[in-house]
């Protein structure tokens, strides 16, 4: 499995711990806030905070919080001014690593990302170093507890799902950036529900790892997620799934 789908099923495992729930929300109501400061406060007209209230909602996250996050990004109430920057770097065994952030500090987000790779055997690059290895895709995950699959890959398909991969605890459909949006709308509305909604940045090219290059990529990639400024990970690492059961004690 690339390193996109098993990241993303460590994360969904991760994600039901309080701890991990709480950075969830943190990362989501950062989302909210830009999405409704750069394109208004109404969700029928701005796509981007759609898709964010639709995943926070997946998320479970309390509707309260949600208002209060789009009226601090409109300015009706106070809130931290955050600015968007993405970092590029490589882990070990020269794995591409690209990150996004919302931050209210760039000096501080950028001495703690370095930090972090030279802490895990990678390091900080320049900006367009690794970025060109990877593709904007629209990743939709939607729970598949009592879904039949033959019924949800044809429903996939007729909402305008590019492709479809059937995970243990999910379904991930992709999509055209522009597009993503529309297939989430039209899933919603047979029934599907989602759990998670944004564009992506999916590898051209995976590279292989060995139990230890995978053991330190696990840490780094931990690290990077528990930074507070964090919103996206992508990276281009492939483990075997008998090493990551290995690791996770599975």
């Amino acid at each position: 499995m690339s390193g996109h789908s098993k990241w993303a099923t460590i994360k969904r495992k991760k994600g039901k711990t309080d701890a991990a729930r709480g950075r969830i929300f943190t990362r989501l109501i950062k989302e909210i806030t830009i999405a409704a400061r750069d394109g208004g406060g109404d969700p029928e007209i701005n796509p981007r905070l759609r898709t964010a209230i639709a995943t926070s909602k997946g998320a479970n996250m309390p509707q309260e919080n949600i208002k209060k996050a789009i009226q601090k990004g409109t300015g009706e109430l106070p809130g931290v001014s955050y600015d968007e920057a993405t970092y590029e770097g490589y882990g070990p065994a020269g794995v591409a690593i690209l990150i996004d952030t919302l931050t209210d500090n760039k000096n501080r987000t950028v001495a703690e990302i370095r930090h972090l790779f030279m802490k895990h055997n990678g390091n900080l690059g320049e900006n367009g170093c690794v970025s060109w290895m990877f593709d904007k895709k629209g990743i939709i995950t939607v729970n598949r507890d009592g879904v039949d699959e033959d019924t949800f890959m044809e429903a996939a398909l007729e909402a305008g799902a590019s492709d479809i991969e059937s995970q243990e605890d999910a379904f991930e459909v992709s999509t055209e950036p522009h597009e993503l949006e529309t297939v989430r709308g039209e899933l919603e509305k047979g029934g599907f529900t989602i759990l998670e909604a944004e564009v992506q940045r999916i590898p051209q090219n995976t590279v292989k790892l060995n139990e230890k290059q995978a053991e330190s990529m696990m840490k780094l990639m931990d690290a990077i997620e528990d930074q507070d400024d964090v919103q996206l990970v992508s990276a281009n690492f492939d483990i075997d799934d008998e090493i990551l059961e290995k690791l996770s004690g599975e």
